[in-house]
């Protein structure tokens, strides 16, 4: 890979301190994973990005189907929908200390295996109750492989931080549209069953499973334990950086412009005049922005000492879609759905700048849980504001102006998060 991005992963390190490497990363440098495994784990993480939304967006786009067939109220249904990202911040906080425990690679390899228990189970299910049980617990698997993915890419591939990044980041964008495009028509195919609609899907999160287990298994060519497990290393208290607060809440606010996206862009259109079938398609070119884009951009962030040019660059394409969607919702709605697409591609920059910000894996892992358990806190609000406000104002105005208003602090605190430095010089 370019010297560039090898250099940019510990810019914090001053010239006249010479760190010396310790027995294990010696051994770890001359010898290294076998080659196989390398590969392995790279099949692994494909494999589980692939699997990190469609338990969420085949549920989307069977919603009416599943109230009808449980007889779940609105109330319950809208409560439904704002689990992912409740279940995101509470289970993504055990991450850091099940990956202490047993690995961040056994952790995720658990994950994959939730995952698939709770797909299995949902459709399974007669009532209202197991449904949200089955739910959390796939929910659960997707919460901790989220945040240890950016743990394993700095483990693993430390030189290739950007290029690893953005591959599971097209896979996750590309297994979200995916199962977004495809679960109506594949319902329809198999007799009409929500069902077993929503249960396929368990079959490649079960596919995911499979890399892991050697990889867990081989402990050989395993890269050293993050130096938060060597005795005599001070833990992090990240609450003091400032780069990890920004972070956060850069995190944060771009997680609310997308779910917002995903859950009211086209409804805006169908309420301008655009019919049904338009709006979806697109909303599936917003979505579908993020499959090239999720690959090419952290690979350009991670050469760049600072990231605040791609923040501003990516806002200022939100803040046009959202100006469009105010001014003239029909007459450029191809342009705002892809404006607005390339605006929502600030995830996989927060997932760059997550393996940036940290010297050490130790340092990821608790940079990782503490940036998105926070972040997708804070995103819990934004769709119901969003919904309060347009059943009030009985228009979309008001709502469209706040999220034209979020992105303006989502761009201040990207650019404090993109920074040169690192959350060890903070702590």
């Amino acid at each position: 890979m370019p010297d560039d991005e090898t250099r940019t992963l510990s810019p914090a390190t001053p010239a006249n301190t010479p760190m010396k490497p310790t027995a294990p990363q010696a051994a770890e440098a001359a010898h290294g994973p076998a080659p196989w495994l390398l590969r392995l784990v790279v099949v692994g993480l494909v494999l589980t990005a692939l699997n990190l939304r469609p338990a969420i967006t085949s549920l989307g786009a069977l919603l009416e189907e599943v109230r009808d067939g449980l007889h779940m109220s609105g109330s319950v249904a809208g409560v439904l929908t704002s689990v992912p990202p409740l279940c995101f911040a509470v289970f993504g906080i055990m991450a850091p200390r099940l990956a202490r425990r047993f690995g961040p690679g056994a952790v995720v390899c658990a994950g994959m295996i939730a995952i698939t228990a709770g797909l299995v189970i949902r459709p399974l299910v007669g009532g209202t109750a197991g449904f949200l049980a089955a739910s959390a617990l796939a929910l659960m698997g997707i919460a901790v492989s989220n945040v240890l993915m950016p743990v394993i890419v700095k483990r693993w591939f430390p030189d290739r931080v950007g290029s690893m990044t953005g591959l599971y980041s097209m896979a996750l964008a590309l297994g979200t549209s995916l199962a977004a495009a495809v679960t109506v028509p594949m319902t329809s195919a198999l007799d009409g069953s929500w069902r077993l609609g929503l249960g396929v899907w368990a079959v490649l999160a079960a596919v995911a499973i499979l890399p892991w287990i050697p990889v867990v298994r081989d402990r050989s060519g395993t890269p050293g334990q993050p130096a938060a497990q060597h005795p005599g290393t001070p833990a992090l208290k990240i609450t003091r950086s400032r780069t990890a607060w920004a972070l956060a809440c850069f995190f944060g606010l771009q997680a609310t412009a997308a779910y917002i996206t995903m859950g009211w862009m086209p409804q805006i259109f169908r309420d301008a005049g655009v019919s049904a079938g338009t709006a979806g398609v697109l909303l599936a070119v917003t979505m579908a922005m993020g499959v090239p884009l999720a690959f090419v951009i952290p690979r350009v962030a991670a050469r760049m000492r600072n990231q605040g040019p791609i923040v501003v660059f990516l806002g200022s394409c939100g803040l046009i879609g959202y100006a469009g969607l105010y001014l003239a919702p029909v007459g450029g709605a191809w342009a705002w759905a892809l404006l607005l697409g390339i605006s929502n591609c600030s995830f996989p920059l927060a997932l760059t700048m997550i393996g940036m910000r940290s010297r050490t894996g130790a340092g990821v892992v608790r940079l990782s849980a503490f940036a998105q358990s926070v972040g997708y806190l804070i995103s819990i609000p934004g769709p119901l504001l969003i919904g309060v406000l347009y059943q009030h104002s009985g228009g979309w105005e008001l709502p469209i102006a706040l999220m034209a208003g979020l992105m303006v602090p989502q761009m201040a605190v990207g650019i404090l998060a993109g920074r040169d430095r690192t959350i060890e010089n903070e702590c």
